[in-house]
């Protein structure tokens, strides 16, 4: 399987990882949102919703991003993040999982 960001990310905007195994699937989401962008967004589209990810974002760089759903309801949600400013230093990934997903 390919899973290079730029082929996740369509015309669009929209990142589709609910294919994507979770043991993969963050680490994914991290390194866009790490490539981004300042004033750039993705939508993230997802089966689940990505709460825990919220967390590890506002951990790691808080006051970097905006959150907002465009959609969330069962067995779809679809997130618009967006990077504020530039990253305060280079950041190691957090390995997490997706709580039981």
């Amino acid at each position: 399987m390919n899973t290079s960001n730029k082929n996740l990310i369509g015309a669009d905007k929209v990142m589709d990882v609910r294919a994507i195994p979770c043991s993969v699937k963050h680490g994914l989401i991290i390194q866009t949102f790490v490539q981004l962008p300042v004033g750039d967004h993705f939508i993230l589209c997802n089966d689940h919703d990505p709460v825990p990810l919220r967390y590890q974002f506002a951990a790691q760089w808080p006051d970097t991003f905006t959150w907002e759903y465009l959609v969330n309801i069962p067995g779809e949600a679809r997130v618009k993040i967006t990077k504020l400013k530039a990253l305060s230093a280079p950041v190691e990934p957090i390995a997490t999982a997706c709580a039981g997903h």
